[in-house]
């Protein structure tokens, strides 16, 4: 009667286990897909009515995510605007014109903000460096206390 009872809660276990497992599995695949939703949508140029399809065309950059995760290794820097952009002459149309000098502010700001937020990343992991620095000192200093 006890083996009976053991095997019906492994039994129950698994199938929990099995239910959760499905459902962390679907939640991942749903966040993914919305991420790949609003990387296209964010990818995709805007354009107003009165506007030339030619003009869209100069003004396609690549915006990267932010990285998370410190790497040691150094990897080639990723380019965030061609540099071809500098070099092409503003549209003749006045409005034009205004439009692409306020995308090309737009994406100086957001470099400038993503330059602050790597630099304040950077003081945080020198911060918790010195921090892990001190609290091993401390660990030896306590292992050899004991000894």
């Amino acid at each position: 009667m006890m083996s009976t009872y053991q095997t019906e809660n492994s039994r129950l276990l698994w199938m929990i286990i099995g239910g959760i497992s499905v459902v962390v599995v679907l939640f991942l695949a749903v966040q993914w897909f919305l991420a790949q939703k609003d990387q296209q949508s964010a990818s995709t140029p805007t354009q107003p009515v009165a506007a030339k399809p030619v003009a869209t065309v100069k003004q396609q950059t690549a915006v990267t995510p932010e990285p998370t995760a410190v790497s040691s290794e150094v990897a080639e820097p990723i380019q965030l605007v061609k540099e071809s952009i500098i070099k092409e002459p503003l549209p003749a149309n006045d409005s034009l014109a205004k439009e692409e000098i306020a995308k090309l502010d737009d994406i100086h700001q957001q470099l400038k903000d993503q330059q602050q937020e790597l630099k304040q990343q950077h003081d945080d992991v020198d911060a918790l460096l010195k921090l892990k620095e001190e609290q091993v000192k401390l660990l030896e200093a306590q292992i050899a206390a004991q000894k």
